[in-house]
């Protein structure tokens, strides 16, 4: 049952961070995928700064789309999507 909700909430945070970040989003699988690792990303940068949310459905929610997020700004960074051209040209 832990493995669904972590499903469900990576679903639930991709597709936030990616209407958050004026994208279209990835599609289903793909805002699984981003909000997944954006979860474990989350978690790691909270872990490190020592900032706790607690726990529950409301805080893996939040941290998770923090953590996606800052992935999607990562990607875009490099692959230039939002202006349609690499930063460093």
């Amino acid at each position: 049952m832990g493995l669904l909700w972590f499903v469900i909430i990576g679903a639930i945070a991709g597709w936030l961070a990616g209407q958050f970040m004026k994208g279209s989003g990835f599609g289903l699988l793909g805002d699984i995928i981003v909000g997944i690792i954006g979860a474990f990303l989350g978690g790691y940068l909270f872990r490190a700064t020592g900032v706790e949310l607690g726990g529950g459905l409301v805080g893996s929610l939040i941290v998770a789309f923090v953590g996606a997020v800052l992935l999607l700004f990562i990607v875009r960074l490099f692959t230039g999507r939002r202006s349609g051209r690499r930063l460093w040209s």
